[in-house]
């Protein structure tokens, strides 16, 4: 029975593999049958007109595409009349006159940023000069204004990506609210002219400043500033981030690369002991920029804030932060200008923190137990200096006394000055409010010592109100 119904099976089986076979036959043939006959007449005009069919219709489909954005206004082609077109018709490419050119449709890069060339209209008005410089958040541009007599500014255009779209809102929110306490400028903070957006592309005008610090330093063959300059440059940084934290706000990005030289014009000063003669800058005003990352005391504080270079330990061992964390950064910014180079040049956690251990001593215990990260074993920095790493740390780093060009008084109370900003404990830093009452920051010339001169106003304004109370009374 058994032998029976496997023999039945196995007949079943074949029956249904030949009745596949026969049809896939059939298909092919019938495959061959329309498709490798000759066409006739008829079906050959039916065959033509589909194919005309098609086209047309992806004719229609164009034309309506293109029609959707043909309202758009055009970077590349600024906002005028029928007549001053044909008069921008009529001018030679060599006139400094911008000409017309056709109508396209605004394009970002890959990346999101928008292209653009020298020449092309923003927003009707400003027109592209060249490109100062890049970042991830997008390009700044310097442009003409054309509704002020072709004054120039500065041109943020943010990428066409909605996180950066959002932090540029509210750096937009940051800056007016500074504004609207500091409207003159005195504080040293760059001021937002202007903003819109653009097919996408927030965008902020700003006053044309010159190089950033950073910048004029690399240019400079890393060389570092004159001790006067240093210092004056390092005053104003604390004059205007004191005015911040008065306002309950922490820049948290702060570095070389966000202050400005108002003008980087410069002179050379030959030295002796260099090939080529050094680069001076003629004005060491400077102005804070940058303050997409600006945290109010009352905004949610991101774990990780500040560039590698200049963020703070308690930043790192993830345990909280707040205004004390600018305050290191000046400090990194401070030996920087004093000496041409980075202070904490790593980009790795726990070799940043064997670094700190190097120059500025052991972390206090009391930080190592809160924090909740994996760099320390029984309360010591777990950290094998037989290493690689180790070698590096050992031969790169050295106690920041043994930094220090000379023990003169000058030098000694800017050692002191940045040893004081560089505590471990953000409770035990100095505040900036000490900061511009130090030594170091009293050579100054009385009319560079801005707070001293807010000081006399308030207390003068305060005298008057005082006096005026009184003879009410």
């Amino acid at each position: 029975v058994v032998n029976l119904l496997e023999k039945s099976i196995f007949d079943r089986l074949r029956e249904m593999g030949g009745e596949r076979r026969r049809k896939a036959q059939q298909s092919s043939d019938s495959f061959e049958y329309y498709y490798k006959r000759p066409r006739t007449s008829s079906e050959r005009h039916r065959r033509n007109e589909s194919r005309n069919e098609r086209a047309r219709r992806r004719s229609r489909n164009k034309n309506n595409h293109s029609s959707k954005y043909s309202d758009r206004a055009d970077h590349r082609q600024p906002a005028s009349s029928s007549k001053s077109q044909a008069v921008n018709a009529a001018v030679t490419p060599s006139s400094s006159v911008a000409t017309s050119v056709p109508r396209a449709a605004i394009q970002d890069d890959r990346d999101g940023h928008l292209i653009y060339k020298e020449g092309d209209i923003i927003h009707g008005r400003y027109e592209i000069v060249r490109t100062l410089g890049e970042g991830t958040f997008g390009k700044v541009v310097q442009v003409k204004d054309s509704e002020e007599g072709n004054r120039e500014y500065a041109l943020k255009i943010i990428k066409n990506v909605s996180k950066y779209r959002e932090a540029a809102r509210l750096e937009i929110n940051v800056l007016k609210k500074l504004q609207e306490r500091d409207p003159r400028g005195d504080f040293l903070i760059i001021q937002l002219l202007d903003n819109f957006d653009y097919h996408g592309h927030m965008c902020l005008v700003f006053e044309l400043l010159g190089l950033s610090v950073f910048d004029f330093m690399k240019a400079n063959d890393y060389q570092a500033y004159p001790m006067d300059q240093a210092r004056y440059i390092a005053y104003q940084l604390c004059y205007s981030v004191k005015f911040m934290h008065d306002h309950r706000l922490t820049h948290t990005d702060l570095k070389p690369e966000n202050i400005l030289f108002v003008n980087s014009n410069y002179r050379l000063v030959e030295d002796g002991k260099k090939k080529k003669p050094l680069r001076v800058v003629e004005d060491a005003s400077v102005r804070l920029i940058d303050l997409g990352s600006a945290t109010f005391d009352h905004e949610h504080h991101s774990t990780i804030v500040s560039t590698r270079h200049y963020r703070a330990p308690e930043v790192i061992l993830e345990l909280g932060w707040s205004h004390p964390c600018d305050v290191w950064s000046i400090g990194c910014i401070m030996f920087e200008l004093y000496l041409g180079m980075t202070l904490f040049q790593t980009h790795d956690n726990r070799e940043h923190l064997a670094m700190m251990e190097r120059i500025l001593g052991t972390i206090p215990y009391r930080m190592c137990r809160k924090s909740k990260t994996k760099y320390f074993y029984h309360g010591r920095l777990d950290w094998n200096e037989k290493t690689q790493a180790g070698a590096y740390v050992r031969e790169h780093c050295k106690p920041l006394i043994r930094y220090m060009k000379s023990n003169d008084v000058e030098d000694m109370e800017l050692y002191d000055i940045i040893s004081r900003m560089l505590e471990y404990e953000p409770s035990h830093r100095m505040t900036l409010e000490d900061a511009l009452d130090h030594a170091y920051f009293k050579r100054l010339p009385p009319h560079l010592r801005l707070h001293e001169e807010g000081k006399t106003a308030a207390n003068g304004s305060s005298s008057r109100a005082g006096s005026g109370a009184s003879g009410d009374r």
